[in-house]
């Protein structure tokens, strides 16, 4: 028997507590080399809680997706506005001109995932999610400078690198990209 194949939708609210943990899980694979364990649970303890994952879910200005396959194994989210960082906003500005935008926030699947194409399914669920919740709109993220492995998944789906930001994470300061999505028309 084959495995169910792998479907991006949005998240139900009765899932927020399966996402929180799938964050819980992945979010430590994706900080800065040399994060302490105590600011990464501090992180996952204090803001990727059900709760949080709930709000999401119900804001008008935010997509949360799951990469389902039989269960989750992957979310993003996706959110509207303007970005809290001046080197982010002035990246954008210079790029496409005034926002609001659609931020990439998140975007993890389950290590036992990596490399399957799980991935790339919720980026194009991601992708897509961006132009029904803010038709027109630029959409961009953030991720480490170092994370070479990111930025190459990121550009193989239509990102490219027109900034970068310094990054506070355990107020510890990381240089990260700020990259900007050009659909392929």
């Amino acid at each position: 028997m084959s495995a169910p194949p792998v479907v991006a939708r949005p998240a139900r609210a009765e899932e927020a507590a399966e996402v929180a943990w799938l964050a819980a899980l992945t979010f430590p694979l994706a900080c800065p080399p040399g994060t302490s364990t105590v600011t990464m649970a501090h992180h996952i303890a204090h803001r990727l809680t059900p709760e949080t994952f709930r709000s999401w879910i119900r804001a008008d200005d935010c997509s949360l997706l799951v990469a389902d396959a039989g269960g989750l194994v992957g979310y993003a989210l996706l959110l509207r506005g303007e970005p809290n960082g001046a080197a982010e906003r002035e990246a954008l500005r210079t790029a496409v001109g005034a926002g609001p935008y659609v931020e990439l926030s998140k975007i993890y699947v389950h290590p036992d995932r990596m490399g399957d194409g799980t991935a790339g399914v919720l980026m194009t669920g991601a992708v897509e999610a961006a132009r029904e919740l803010a038709p027109g709109l630029p959409l961009w993220l953030g991720t480490n400078g170092d994370n070479a492995r990111a930025q190459a998944f990121y550009r193989k789906h239509g990102f490219a690198v027109i900034g970068a930001r310094t990054y506070d994470v355990g107020g510890v300061q990381h240089d990260d990209v700020v990259m900007l999505h050009t659909p392929v028309e």
